[in-house]
């Protein structure tokens, strides 16, 4: 039987024989060669797709939603809405013009983009409650997060929560600070599946081990807690401005602002957010070995390295 494949690493662990299809022209490989054009990368010409480490343009980007968050800690309130949804939107946009410029963003991984967000807003759109705070958006977000890096992590998450805004009529002041709550949970997973493969750089299977599926169960965690605590800033100020001992105060020390927000979500919110944390972290255990499989083998086929060309004679 002839298989033809992109996935060196598939041709490494099924084939007996291995060819190299180049110019019109099939070479074989020696036995084992395939193993070395991989994992995690298909062979080919241009630019690496694969990125290594936290880009600086997810850093820039994040730079903005920072600023919206630590707004109310100043004592300044919440921002005026319409700037901060300008505000969002342009970061986001920066961020997916950034990665195309980059060749980080390709058609094949903005087709995926765009298949995801939709799976997302349809999740969303079919249990928009969820069940106390957790929701199936968060997943995927997770899951294409770690295969994927950072900055696509980023990108899944935010337009994730801005189509099933639209979808489930959802836009409001809220928003913006949703959008980069969820964005940083799928750089959160990014930097994690970043950190894993470089410990792992001799991996030959699709097959997600243990650590794997340990490491993304700990960011789902932590991020199902962290997502709650960000989200919780603008209900805070809007709704429990001046309640005492818990209320957002105009005037008081950062220090002190930051205590009465612990206070309040350390009252109205943990339970609330164990459920989101819980719930995804099953997710994950349940889910994440043929996700992540997928993902991988779809990372391979989108992804390129550049390669030397052979020499003439």
């Amino acid at each position: 039987m002839v298989l033809a494949t992109h996935d060196t690493d598939l041709a490494a662990e099924l084939a007996d024989r291995t060819f190299e299809l180049r110019g019109g022209r099939a070479t074989e490989l020696a036995p084992g060669r395939a193993s070395e054009l991989a994992p995690g990368r298909a062979h080919g010409t241009g630019r690496s797709a694969t990125q290594r480490g936290p880009p600086m343009s997810i850093a820039a980007v994040s730079i903005a939603g920072i600023l919206l968050f630590i707004w109310p800690f100043l004592g300044l309130g919440l921002p005026p809405e319409v700037p901060a949804l300008a505000v969002t939107l342009g970061a986001v946009a920066s961020l997916g013009l950034m990665e195309a410029g980059a060749r980080h963003l390709d058609s094949g991984r903005l087709a995926l983009l765009a298949a995801l967000a939709a799976i997302d807003a349809a999740l969303r759109l079919a249990m928009v409650n969820g069940v106390g705070g957790f929701s199936p958006i968060f997943f995927l977000v997770l899951a294409a997060g770690y295969e994927f890096g950072a900055s696509y992590g980023f990108l899944v998450g935010a337009f994730s929560l801005l189509v099933s805004a639209l979808v489930t009529g959802g836009v409001g002041p809220w928003l913006p600070y949703e959008t980069f709550a969820v964005g940083w949970v799928g750089a959160s997973a990014g930097l994690a599946g970043s950190v894993v493969r470089r410990l792992r750089a001799d991996r030959k299977s699709w097959l997600p081990g243990r650590l794997d599926l340990a490491v993304l169960v700990g960011v789902a965690i932590v991020t199902g807690f962290a997502f709650g605590a960000l989200t919780d800033i603008w209900g805070w100020v809007a709704f429990y401005r001046g309640v005492e001992n818990i209320g957002w105060t105009p005037g008081l020390p950062a220090v002190d602002t930051l205590a009465q927000f612990g206070r309040y979500y350390i009252t109205t919110s943990v339970t609330w957010d164990a459920f989101r944390a819980v719930g995804d972290a099953i997710a994950v255990v349940a889910l994440g070995t043929p996700v992540l499989m997928a993902l991988g083998r779809l990372r391979a086929r989108l992804g390129y390295e550049i390669v030397d060309a052979p020499q003439a004679g």
